[in-house]
């Protein structure tokens, strides 16, 4: 049979040769068929399925629109060949199930023109396959055909047992489809073949050896999972042939045998097969289970065994199989579980007839099936396996809808489950993601009201678990379902239909106070979970609510504006009203006080609020469209990724309501219809706004791509311009599914042409681009490229393509990576785009070219195949020259994105002789590099496993260097590595990173798209050689980025060639991994210092590569032989020196653990691993146990799942219970226990031996135990036996198992126990008198503090047990008295009683704080450990009662130096602002004392309190006012000893941070300004010292508060003593410049805080309505203050002077003309964030201003015309050299390397702010005008600007606008 794609090519031709006459079809219908084959014919070359799909959609459009008589009325001849066309086309696209059904619809309307015919094709075509001679393939085993079902039942039949055979085949795609086809036969033919199974006399062999084959199948001759569950579907489905349920009965209770061990018959009718069960991994009972839940039909799975009525096969033979595979341990625990939920599903359905068959009720309550699977339910609730907890759920859903169809059959009105369920669920701890999920599906059962009543913890419980991020989505589920059936209880109660205000109303009084808590609270992912998931809800419910979540919102409390914009915008979002609807004007003030904050979680949903409508046609209002011109400009900057995303997603939805509501005004002004034309002036105002919005959005982001703009604002507006060309352009994305560009795009584009706008690829703008390419970051070159390639036309012009493709070679042979992968880029770029003819002489290399292929892809390759191999003839005859000027790296990395990132395909292209030449390269440098590690280039090619040490590959390179005269051998040893080091490293670790890389994409393409081609271009003897280099490089190189880079290529590699059908092919992994197996059991001769280096990584992406369908095999091998290598003893003379065989297993099993393709795979082996990881805890050999410590510690990450992250649930526990952990792992159990039992029997020895047993597995046995989440036990699932060893640890004589123990104890008790633990705890406590352990009474104390606190907080103690727990804690007081003498016992005790506090009574309470109170009074005697502790402790109990705390702040200066230093340390720690009286008193203690602190010799006393002093006279808010000042001499000279330390830059960057902010409250609150003004003036100084990038990050955001403190009432005084304080204003407002601009974002954050609080004094406005603004909004606020402020102050000029770039362009050109460097690194600016171009624009305005008063003040005159006398020759001969650049328009390598210099953009944008300026200052000034004529000088700065424009070069808007005449001048 001919292929299909011969075939379609044949009928393509045929159909063009015999042409359509006119008499036929009219011209239209021609041309309309022409087009329709030719969207066939492109549909059929293109492999890409969107693309495909694409043309099918468009060829189904086009013949729609030819009728159907046309189509009738064409030759029979052109019909007949039409349908065949169809028909090729459909079997050529047969895994593609939409292009299917387009092709469909194609046959369809065919048919209605002739039925016969396209019936008699179909017909023909399928016969032709069922008997053809070829052996099927898959494709057309999909085609069946009810004529020929007995053909096609004989070639199965045949088909078998040639699969069976084969390895490859009864594992592969075809068995799978064999199968399917055999199911498909019996679902469809059931009639025709029933009497082949059923009756004796027409029985089949055929029958009999499909169901053989299908048997064998099934029980486990092919290892694909997927293949044998489908055979068992396919076998039950050929039951269901049966002519009667007896029959149909008695086979599948047959069938259920198979649970047997034993060999068994299996009868299906008149059909016997013999049956063997060969394993036991339960595949085979569940492939049968499964296949008769699917399939059976009723009465078969209610028949009985033996006649008898009770043995109903659902029940008595189904249950028994589904419950035991849910029960096991096994790989197919999703699937068990999908099972049961068909078996629920089934017996649902059946449910009238089950009840009649056993006559009674099948879920009464206490019943055994009740029971079980409840059981079932709730313990894998929360499994770890994928999709076991959804099933659990659905389950769960229909056991509750089977006992209440139960309970109504029956009459029972109590329905006890559901309470009990639902006091089950209460027990649940909130950390329970099945807690949330079963309340779902019970809620409809009980009610609102009654989980409302019963269950009061429900809001608080919701609300932590929003706060929770893996538990936010069951939460906002059960909140959803909530407020659904409170709406439709409410409309069902009520008699009359409410409105929707007193709906809302009812919902508010349950929920209003928790959305309003989570959307104002401080937890980020709280707000945000409340906004995205809460809110939608909400208001699609009720929504009404709008108008009471507002109503509680005031802007001025913290948290309140991000409330507000949230609600608005998800209001919006749903119901789609205006933007101003629910609040008028005033939400405009709001929106823009949300738009303007410094908080991106506010400006993103004030964003969100803008953008939002559900209504994408919705035009953006003018006063929309004014707002985000505004908005943009201000976040181009922005640090935050997620702000960028937000953005970017927000302009684009914002774009496309402006493109549609455009589309649809250009489509109503063509169709002038009358309703469209009633006001087109309006129309036209809306195109032209929304065209003009597009356009100046479109130009935007080239103004900051040059170099000199920081990374932030470079990546932002490459988002924005994607979006604006994604958007607004007409170009196709084949790999998008949505988000294509509508049909009609290409009018609104026409008419903004029309218009002079929308010249997206404009020269200029392709220039910027291209200039992106060079960026340091491969994100914005990624991004870039991106945009270039996928939307600019594809071809670059010719001097560019010249200049691109100088540029790439050049940096392909850079040592530098990152240029190198610039290269490699723009080599890529340059592929990519057809420039054929701008080719050098290299790309007309000789190369085999296959015909029909593409010369220039084939040419490009061999070329960089050429440079590869001189660069490799280079490093062989001089390493050292070729790490300088040939690196490899490069060409690899332009091989590697050429060939294989590019979308064409290029297979073809490609000869042989090329790819066994690329192999031989790749092996010869990978053998080479590793030659120059090893410091032999033999070494490498023998066969040594082992890597070469570090020190050996220092000394080999040190070696080389000094053969190639390149350093000294002799001489003294530097510890840094030289230049050269640093280059021959860098040249072999990122080579052969990129050799696997490349390497592992060659064999894929190759392996993959050999199946599409007739022939394969590798030989198993290339592949094994390319496995071998993965080998050497996995093996023998130490790097991990080498290692880790070289495995993305070594998967690719082992996947593609598991995946072949090839058996010798498919085993070379397999080999591959016993080979590396080898490795790790062989004894090596060097240390591995990289855990085992690659080795585990070559395992790991063997074993990652396996078919996850499979039982997994190598994984099982792999397991098994790595734990027996890391069990087996040690050797007797082990050497520490050498690789130890046991460690490197252990290295390995923990990186297979540790990966995430692996987790689930490895859980099964989770209780071996761990058994053995703390069982080698115990090794005499520290590397063994540090290896099993890593392996644990990731072990129990896996197996525990994902942690809680919220703060209540702390830091260790997770969502596991302890019940629902042993369920999972059993194994684990009896050992743990085991080992808790030795520990606890080892601290049983007489009192009189001092000896210490160590048991290295106990600590990490019970953190494990530790983290795992207090549930609920019953007594079936009790784990009691664990607490009598971990109460007996409570001895323990390290601190730290006691501590943990504590943990573990609560972990692991019933929340039932906990009373009779605590009491049980507490009568074993000493009296005075008797004799005890102090390690035992401190572990006790702390398993009562911990038991205690767990009790608590469940809030369900009962009165009686909890009086006795006080009782007996008041008993023991003497523990924290003086007869107690051990510290830590004492401070656990208080940590008790103060616990029960609140339960306490006044008088106990009041005894403990006295005995507390005169311990601290008394004098230290001697060093006591744990003294600090209870120090700690005794504060914290103190300072609840504030007499207590007074009377101890007061005594502050009396007590010890280390009481001093805890009750410091508290106030950082554990000290609440809010503890209104306590803070005066603490603050007068600390401003009493803080001469002597000061004079302190402890640094770190100083600075703690300092840092203690800070923080309570200022409060946890920075803008809140500061307390009384210190009064007296005591003032001045604190703050002269602090600014000494800070002029001497005394005492560490921490403690003189601290040093400033104090200084500056200080200085702040001096009650005589007048004395301050020098003090001010050495203020100012240190700021200006440690403002600078270079200082302390510390230090400069210490300066930044210092302004908050002190600058803001300094500049309210200056406006009374103007002339005093003006200089230092001055300086200080250049300081908050300054610190705007910092690198670091808190600096920056905080010094906007300091402008907004200037703002908010300066408007006179409340204390309490502080808003932090963005950092964009401070500066030109700032910059304002400062002209209002200072004007004409002699330094104002230069403050703004100073912040224009002063670069000589001269100088500039020359050194970007300049060859760079070949060094390896670059230095990076101090301050990366700065721009200083963009402060140009900012400052400019402000220049402008200051001419403007000239006229004003003579000192102002005076400066102005003093800077035009000093500047204006610079400006003038500065604007000759730009116009001196070349002239001429072509591009080239110079112009990029002006694009590209990091200071060229700067100086350029300095020199036009000076220019402008001086051109304003020439007009106004008749004193400067002598200097130069101001109109020649305007015309030059002009034509300077058009002319660097033209050559790329794009200006901030602010100063294009200055020079093209918008800025005054």
């Amino acid at each position: 049979m001919k292929s299909c794609e011969a075939l379609l090519a044949a009928l393509l031709a045929a159909l063009e040769d015999c042409g359509i006459s006119e008499d036929e079809a009219p011209e239209n219908v021609r041309q309309t068929l022409s087009l329709f084959l030719h969207k066939l014919s492109e549909s059929s070359r293109n492999n890409v399925k969107r693309c495909k799909e694409r043309y099918l959609d468009e060829a189904l459009q086009l013949q729609k629109q030819i009728s159907e008589a046309q189509l009738r009325g064409l030759d029979e001849n052109h019909l007949l060949l039409l349908v065949k066309l169809l028909l090729s086309v459909q079997l050529q696209s047969p895994s593609s199930s939409t292009a299917c059904r387009k092709v469909d619809k194609m046959l369809q309307y065919m048919a209605k023109v002739d039925h016969q015919l396209v019936f008699r094709e179909t017909l023909h075509c399928l016969d032709s396959m069922a008997h053809s001679d070829q052996v099927l393939t898959h494709q057309d085993l999909q085609r069946v055909w009810k004529e020929s079902y007995m053909s096609m039942l004989n070639k199965v039949s045949e088909l078998f047992p040639v699969v069976l055979q084969q390895e490859s085949l009864r594992d592969g795609p075809l068995c799978y489809i064999a199968v399917k086809v055999c199911l498909q036969i019996f679902q469809r033919l059931a009639t025709e073949v029933a009497p082949l199974v059923w009756e004796q006399d027409h029985r089949s062999p055929t029958a009999q050896n499909i169901l053989q084959a299908l048997m064998d199948i099934l029980l486990g001759q092919s290892c694909n999972r997927d293949t044998r569950l489908l055979a068992g579907v396919a076998v039950a489905m050929l039951i269901n042939t049966a002519p009667d349920s007896t029959a149909g009965g008695a086979a599948a209770w047959s069938l259920l045998q198979v649970s047997i061990s034993e060999p068994w018959l299996l009868t299906v009718g008149a059909l016997q097969v013999q049956c063997n069960t060969p394993g036991k991994d339960g595949v085979d009972r569940l492939a049968v289970s499964r296949g008769l839940l699917t399939c059976s039909l009723p009465p078969i799975l209610l028949s009985s065994q033996d006649d008898t009525s009770e043995t109903c096969l659902l029940l008595k033979g189904l249950f028994p199989v589904v419950s035991a595979l849910c029960e096991e341990k096994i790989d197919v625990h999703y699937f068990a579980f999908e099972a049961l939920t068909l078996w629920m599903k089934r017996v649902k359905e059946s449910l009238p007839d089950i009840w009649k068959m056993i006559d009674e009720r099948l879920l009464s309550d206490n019943s055994s099936l009740q029971q079980q699977l409840v059981h079932m339910i709730w313990t894998n609730a929360e499994s770890p396996v994928d999709g076991v907890s959804e099933f659990a759920r659905s389950a769960f859903f229909l056991l509750l809808d089977l006992y209440e169809m139960d309970c109504e059959q029956f009459s029972d009105t109590k329905r006890a489950l559901y309470h009990d369920l639902l006091l089950r669920i209460k027990k649940l701890p909130w950390e329970s993601k099945a807690k949330y999920r079963h309340l779902c599906a019970l809620l409809p059962y009980l009610g609102t009201d009654t989980v409302w009543d019963q269950y009061s913890e429900l809001p608080d419980h919701l609300f932590k678990c929003l706060s929770t991020n893996h538990l936010s989505p069951c939460g906002a589920e059960l909140y959803k379902c909530l407020i659904q059936h409170q709406r439709k209880e409410l409309c069902s109660a009520s008699q009359q239909s409410e409105v929707e205000l007193d709906l809302a109303g009812h919902w508010a009084r349950r929920w209003q106070p928790v959305i309003h808590r989570a959307l104002t609270c401080q937890v980020p992912l709280l707000q945000s979970n409340c906004s995205t998931q809460l809110l939608p809800i909400t208001f699609q419910v009720f929504p009404s609510a709008v108008d009471h979540l507002l109503v509680s919102l005031d802007h001025c409390t913290p948290g309140h504006l991000h409330a507000w914009a949230s609600i608005m915008s998800s209001y919006r979002a749903v119901t789609g009203c205006s933007l101003w609807a629910p609040q008028g004007s005033s939400a405009f003030e709001t929106l823009q006080l949300a738009l303007g904050s410094a908080d991106d979680k506010i400006r993103v949903a004030a964003l969100n609020l803008l953008c939002c409508c559900p209504k994408t046609k919705e035009t953006p209002s003018t006063e929309e469209m004014a707002i985000m011109k505004t908005f943009i400009p201000q976040n181009l900057n922005c640090e935050s990724s997620s702000f960028r995303q937000h953005f970017q997603a927000g302009l684009k939805r914002f774009l496309v309501r402006i493109r549609d509501g455009c589309l649809s005004h250009v489509r109503g002004r063509k169709g002038k219809k009358k309703a469209d034309a009633t006001n087109p002036q309006t129309m036209e105002d809306v195109l032209e706004q929304g065209i003009g919005f597009v356009d100046w959005l479109s130009q935007l982001p080239y103004s900051f791509l040059s170099k000199g703009h920081n990374y932030q604002r470079k990546k932002t507006v490459l988002l924005l311009l994607s979006a604006v060309l994604e958007t607004c352009t007409d170009t196709w994305s084949p790999d998008k599914k949505k988000g294509q560009p509508p049909a009609n795009m290409g009018s609104l584009i026409k008419c903004a042409r029309d218009k002079g706008k929308w010249d997206f690829f404009s020269r200029t703008n392709l220039l910027a681009l291209i200039g992106c390419l060079e960026d340091s970051t491969n994100e914005i070159r990624d991004l870039s490229a991106g945009l270039l390639l996928r939307f600019f036309p594809p071809r670059f012009p010719d001097d560019v393509a010249e200049v691109l493709h100088i540029k790439s070679n050049q940096f392909l042979c850079s040592p530098r990576v990152q240029e190198a992968q610039m290269g490699a880029l723009m080599m890529t770029v340059l592929f990519l785009k057809p420039q054929d003819q701008h080719e050098d002489n290299n790309l007309k290399s000789t190369v085999t070219v296959k015909s029909g292929s593409e010369p220039k892809a084939s040419s490009m390759i061999s070329v960089l195949v050429k440079e590869l191999e001189k660069h490799y003839l280079t490093a062989r005859a001089d390493m050292m020259l070729a790490a300088r000027t040939t690196p490899i790296h490069g060409v690899l990395s332009a091989l590697q994105k050429c060939w294989f990132e590019s979308p064409n395909d290029d297979y073809a292209a490609l000869d042989y002789s090329l790819i066994t030449e690329l192999l031989d390269l790749l092996e010869k440098i990978s053998l080479l590099l590793l030659g120059v590690l090893y410091g032999d280039r033999n070494a490498s090619a023998a066969e040594k496993d082992a890597p070469p040490s570090f020190c050996d590959m220092g000394n080999a390179i040190t070696s080389l260097i000094a053969q190639s005269g390149g350093g000294q051998m002799d001489g003294d040893e530097c510890v840094l590595l030289s230049e050269e080091h640093s280059l021959v490293l860098t040249c072999c670790w990122v080579s052969l990173k990129e050799i696997g890389i490349l390497l592992g994409s060659l064999v894929e393409k190759i392996l993959s798209e050999s199946n599409q081609h007739s022939q394969c271009h590798l030989t198993k003897d290339d592949i094994i050689r390319a496995s071998k280099i993965f080998k050497n490089i996995l093996l023998k190189c130490r790097h991990w980025g080498a290692v880790e880079g070289c495995c993305i290529g070594f998967t690719k590699f082992c996947a593609s060639l598991l995946s072949s059908s090839d058996p010798e092919v498919r085993g070379i992994p397999a080999q591959m991994l016993k080979q590396g197996l080898q490795v790790v059991q062989c004894l090596r001769s060097t240390s591995v210092t990289r855990r085992a280096a690659g080795l585990p990584m070559l395992i790991l992406c063997v074993l990652s590569a396996e078919d996850t369908s499979k039982a997994r095999p190598l994984l099982a091998h792999s397991m098994q032989t790595l734990l027996e290598t890391a069990k087996t003893p040690l050797n007797e003379k082990w050497d520490q020196t050498r690789d130890l065989p046991q460690v490197c297993a252990v290295h390995t099993l923990q990186a297979l653990v540790r990966c995430s393709s692996l987790g689930v795979a490895v859980l099964q082996f989770a209780p071996s691993v761990a058994i053995l990881s703390l069982t080698l805890l115990s090794s005499p050999c520290w590397a063994m146990r540090n290896a099993a410590l890593q392996l644990y510690s990731t072990l129990c990450s896996r197996m525990l799942g994902q942690r809680s992250s919220s703060d209540e649930a702390g830091p260790t526990q997770h969502a596991m219970s302890p019940s629902a952990f042993f369920f999972h792992y059993p194994a684990l159990q009896p050992f743990l226990l085991d080992e808790l039992r030795g520990a606890a029997g080892d601290l049983q020895c007489p009192s009189n031996e001092a000896k210490l047993h160590l048991q290295p597995s106990l600590y990490p046995i019970l953190t494990l135990l530790a983290q795992l989440q207090p549930g609920v036990q019953g007594s079936s699932e009790t784990l009691s036996d664990f607490l009598p060893p971990l109460l007996k640890l409570s001895a323990s004589p390290v601190y730290s198992v006691r501590a943990m123990a504590s943990k573990a104890l609560v972990a692991m008790s019933p929340p039932s126990e906990y009373t009779n633990i605590l009491i049980r705890l507490l009568a074993e406590l000493p009296s005075p008198q008797m004799h005890c352990c102090h390690n035992r009474l401190h572990g006790q104390l702390l398993q009562i503090k911990a038991m205690l606190q767990r009790a608590l907080s469940l809030g369900s103690f009962p009165s009686d047990d909890m009086s006795e727990v006080q009782r007996r804690v008041q008993a023991s007081l003497w523990l924290v008295t003086k007869a107690q003498r051990c510290p830590l016992v004492r401070a656990v005790y208080l940590g008790v009683a103060d616990s029960l506090r609140v339960l306490s009574c006044e008088s106990f309470m009041s005894e403990l704080s006295d005995i507390v109170m005169q311990d601290l009074q008394k004098p230290q005697q001697g060093l006591q450990i744990g003294l600090s502790s209870f120090h700690q402790q005794a504060i914290h109990f103190l300072s609840a009662d504030s007499k207590c705390a007074t009377k101890m702040w007061n005594n502050f200066s009396a007590v010890s130096p280390d009481l001093r230093l805890s009750l410091v340390t508290w106030v950082l720690d554990g000290w609440s602002s809010q503890q209104a009286s306590l803070k005066s008193v603490i603050q007068k203690a600390l401003q009493s004392n803080l001469k002597e602190a000061l004079l302190s010799h402890n640094v770190e006393y100083r600075r703690l309190y300092l840092q203690a002093l800070v923080a309570v006279m200022t409060g946890a808010d920075p803008t809140s006012p500061h307390s009384a000042s210190l009064q007296g001499p005591v003032l001045p000279e604190c703050l002269h000893l602090l600014l000494r330390d800070l002029e001497d830059q005394r005492g560490g960057p921490e403690f003189l941070s601290q040093a400033l902010h104090a200084a500056s409250l200080l200085l702040s609150q001096a009650p005589d300004f007048s004395l301050k003004i020098s003090t001010y003036q050495r203020w100012c100084s240190i700021l200006e010292s440690q403002r600078v990038p270079e200082a302390p990050e510390v230090l400069r955001m210490a300066s930044a508060e210092a302004l908050c403190v002190a600058g803001v009432p300094l500049i309210n005084h200056s406006q009374q003593e103007r002339n005093t304080l003006s200089a230092i204003v001055t300086r200080v407002i250049n300081t908050g410049l300054y610190l705007l601009q910092d690198q670091n974002q808190q600096v920056r954050m905080k010094a906007a805080c300091y402008v907004s609080m200037l703002h908010h004094v300066r408007r006179g406005e409340s204390q309490k309505s502080i808003h932090i603004m963005q950092v964009n909004l401070a500066l030109p606020l700032l910059l304002d203050l400062l002209m209002e402020v200072c004007w004409d102050t002699p330094g104002t000029l230069d403050v703004l002077l100073c912040h224009v770039p002063q670069l000589n362009l001269s100088v500039v050109l020359k050194e970007a003309s300049a060859s760079g460097s070949s060094g390896l690194y670059e230095q990076d600016e101090a301050n990366v964030f700065a721009e200083p171009s963009v402060m140009a624009a900012y400052v400019l305005p402000y220049l402008l201003q200051m001419v403007e008063r000239y006229s004003q003040s003579s000192t102002l005159a005076q400066s102005l015309n003093s800077w035009a006398e000093g500047n204006a020759a610079q400006v003038l001969d500065d604007l000759g050299v730009c116009r001196n650049l070349q002239q001429a328009e072509t591009f080239t390598p110079s112009s990029l390397a002006l694009l590209t210099d990091p200071c060229f953009h700067s100086a350029l944008c300095g020199l036009f702010t000076r220019a402008a300026f001086l051109l304003l200052l020439l007009k106004t000034s008749d004193k400067a005008r002598h200097l130069c004529d101001p109109s020649s000088i305007h015309v030059r700065i002009r034509e300077v600007c058009s002319l660097l424009r033209r050559k790329g070069v794009h200006f901030p808007p602010t100063l294009e606008a200055a020079v093209f005449g918008e800025l005054p001048l």
